[in-house]
């Protein structure tokens, strides 16, 4: 791969192509001044690869990014963009196109647009995510190449881009490979595709380009008078920039000057502070301005900690009543894309009763996010670090940190995020522990306010006693696994099981469950039906009830998903069955047995 970028570096550079470059991501993308890109782009399933390659296997001058057209009568040019049908981005090609369905290979998109480029600007190209690998031409010429699948990143374009008609193509690929994350094999749908948003940025040559709030660390145990942490980021080092923090709601009006590096930092005092929680989700307009751009937020403040075997929300025990969820449309499937979508599934996992979801298992949109914030859920979030990874492979490694970065980067000033998840279902080895030992060390040096935890696995030491034994143990704040006592298991051993967790740190089952197709109905020992996961559901709540330090679950899982290794026809179809609701959104009779066994709690 570094050879193949390389060639098309000096074939650029010998063409005399201006080489754009990829700039750190930015923050809050949705309060910049932005055109977006939305919408029908025409698209070329490449199979083979033809508009990359030569015959030869060698990258190819003349690819599909060239856009080319006829000449002369006589010139062969076998792609034709204008020709080709469209799809709607962000979205995923599987739903979209029927012969797509279980298509992993290289797909061609593109979009025309008129731009006017602003004088003294600088314009952005800015992708919510790509899955999975991206390499992105603006106007014939390379922009820049990403990979990862499920978080943004941006390209400085300003040079690519003329006055008038411009074409932006993006090569997208979303096979998979043993040196990837997520690795080769993983218990959801490949979608592949642009699946979020498409936006030019226009932003000054200096601009803020992230920015942090939080409560100062132990904030919570003081009353009236609080304090609040700020840091900004501009694009460039450099010193004497006056950014402005302006909270209105708590008279806050700041000017803070950056130093050397292009930093700004300043600790303010805010009196009478109303704290962000579930029951009263509570966020302020906060202003973050640089001369004549000024970015505008809504920012919730908390604190979240723990004391021995508790989870501390500002400062109080809470337990975490939570339901894991895929980033996939209700009714019908499909990657979810917007606030619309994230609704309609909190939604559902509100009438569960729930205060908490673990977006599993690689950062959703930030649509979901905010929407969760705005409704009062609380969020794990977590990277595909899932199964068996390339663990001695130093890109693996990078490709993990990135995608570990950019969701703390994009995400640091939501107030419901409290969890930062690296890893789920990971085989012990000492290369493993070194690799998630690392990414956690990471994770705390960028935001040192928030949990670390991981979906471990159980190790067993008898036949009705299950051990938790996990040298990760020492780098997580929360000890959360994963037990399927019922489904892999026989579900009357659940009533004979005993727990044993030696750490002193609070638990998290982070999942349990079982499959069941809804509408099919029978005794509840017979796999498949409603009442086999009612049953199970009530069993195993009766069973982690007596798990001492138990401060949450987030059962497997709100909705039935697509998944290629779900198979058995008639009963599966694709789909993973294990959620409390159909992918039409109908409930489950184990919805019922959760929802009361929350309201207990």
């Amino acid at each position: 791969m570094k050879r193949l970028k390389t060639l098309c570096l000096l074939w650029c550079i010998a063409a005399g192509a201006v080489v754009a470059q990829e700039v750190p991501q930015l923050a809050n993308v949705m309060a910049r001044q932005t055109t977006s890109l939305n919408g029908k782009w025409n698209y070329i399933v490449d199979v083979q690869e033809e508009g990359y390659y030569d015959y030869r296997m060698n990258p190819t001058p003349w690819g599909f990014f060239r856009n080319a057209k006829p000449q002369r009568p006589e010139d062969l040019i076998e792609y034709d963009f204008d020709k080709a049908p469209a799809m709607q981005v962000p979205g995923d090609w599987n739903t979209q196109d029927e012969r797509l369905f279980f298509y992993e290979g290289t797909v061609w998109l593109k979009r025309s647009f008129r731009y006017h480029q602003p004088t003294d600007r600088r314009t952005l190209l800015y992708f919510g995510a790509v899955k999975y690998d991206a390499h992105v031409y603006v106007n014939g010429q390379e922009a820049g190449h990403h990979v990862g699948g499920f978080t943004p990143f941006n390209f400085d374009v300003t040079e690519l881009l003329a006055d008038g008609e411009n074409t932006v193509i993006v090569k997208v690929d979303n096979k998979r490979h043993a040196e990837d994350v997520p690795t080769q094999i993983f218990d959801w749908w490949n979608y592949g595709g642009i699946t979020r948003d498409v936006l030019l940025v226009s932003v000054s040559p200096t601009y803020v380009e992230n920015y942090q709030l939080s409560l100062d660390k132990g904030a919570a145990a003081r009353r009236g008078l609080r304090q609040i942490n700020f840091k900004a980021r501009l694009n460039r080092a450099v010193a004497g920039q006056t950014v402005t923090l302006r909270i209105p709601e708590l008279k806050v009006n700041e000017q803070v000057e950056t130093a050397a590096d292009g930093t700004a930092l300043v600790t303010l005092k805010a009196k009478n502070l109303q704290l962000w929680s579930p029951d009263s989700p509570k966020r302020y307009r906060v202003e973050v301005g640089l001369g004549d751009e000024v970015i505008a937020d809504s920012i919730g403040f908390r604190t979240i900690e723990t004391r021995g075997k508790q989870i501390l929300l500002n400062g109080q025990p809470i337990f975490l009543k939570g339901i894991s969820m895929h980033e996939e449309k209700p009714n019908g499937g499909g990657r979810a894309n917007s606030t619309a979508d994230a609704h309609t599934l909190l939604s559902w996992a509100k009438e569960l009763g729930c205060n908490f979801v673990r977006l599993a298992h690689y950062p959703h949109n930030e649509y979901a996010v905010r929407e969760a914030e705005r409704m009062g859920m609380l969020v794990w979030s977590e990277i595909p670090v899932y199964w068996t990874i390339a663990w001695d492979n130093a890109q693996t490694y990078e490709n993990a940190r990135r995608q570990l970065a950019d969701m703390i980067s994009r995400d640091q000033n939501r107030a419901n995020v409290i969890i930062w998840s690296i890893a789920n279902e990971t085989p012990h080895s000492a290369a493993r522990d070194r690799f998630l030992g690392n990414l956690a060390r990471h994770a705390r040096s960028l935001d040192d306010t928030r949990l670390i935890s991981m979906a471990m696995e159980v190790t067993s030491a008898s036949n009705y006693t299950n051990r938790l034994q996990d040298n990760m143990n020492e780098y997580v704040d929360v000890v959360s696994f994963n037990q399927y006592v019922g489904w892999y298991r026989d579900v009357n051993d659940a009533s004979k099981m005993t727990w044993e967790i030696p750490y002193d740190k609070p638990v998290i089952i982070s999942e349990f469950g079982g499959g069941a197709k809804y509408g099919l109905h029978g005794p509840k020992n017979q796999r498949w039906t409603e009442e086999f996961q009612e049953n199970l559901y009530r069993e195993n709540c009766a069973m982690i009830d007596k798990i001492d330090g138990l401060a949450g679950t987030s059962p497997w899982i709100l909705k039935d998903f697509r998944s290629p290794r779900r198979v058995l026809t008639g009963i599966q179809d694709y789909y993973n069955m294990k959620g409390l609701f159909s992918d039409r959104g109908q409930k489950k009779k184990a919805f019922y047995v959760l929802k009361q066994w929350y309201e207990g709690k």
